[in-house]
């Protein structure tokens, strides 16, 4: 098994943060279309039109605003991603957990290299908020 594990820092407090991971219109904005809300159980997908892509999701953990947990569903990837959330002086750090990869093959390339740069892109989002 492999997994894509990733952290970063934002100089925004832990809520503001929380808002971009959980808000469905600030999602659209550094991650794909969808239709996500913050409620365990929610069935929701992210999509992408101009890659064909369609990414089906459920909501399994909401812990406001610690910790985030859902499915990850699409094409060859089968996986849970998790956030964990920290704010110390100021500065929030959140921890992305991408797990359920069978191996680091192409699409664990893919999901490593995705989330990176969607994370340079929530940097973005987070300063025009």
């Amino acid at each position: 098994m492999a997994d894509v594990l990733l952290d970063f820092q934002f100089p925004n407090s832990i809520n503001k943060v929380w808002n971009a991971l959980t808000n469905s219109d600030t999602l659209a904005k550094w991650v794909m279309e969808n239709d996500f809300k913050p409620i365990v159980g929610h069935k929701c997908q992210f999509r992408n039109p101009q890659w064909n892509l369609i990414v089906d999701c459920e909501v399994l953990v909401v812990e406001e605003p610690y910790k985030l947990s859902y499915t990850w569903v699409g094409g060859p990837i089968n996986t849970i991603v998790t956030w964990t959330l920290k704010e110390e002086d100021g500065t929030t750090y959140l921890h992305l957990e991408q797990t359920g990869f069978e191996k680091e093959d192409q699409a664990f390339n893919g999901a490593k290299y995705g989330w990176a740069n969607m994370g340079e892109q929530l940097k973005n989002v987070l300063a025009e908020m």
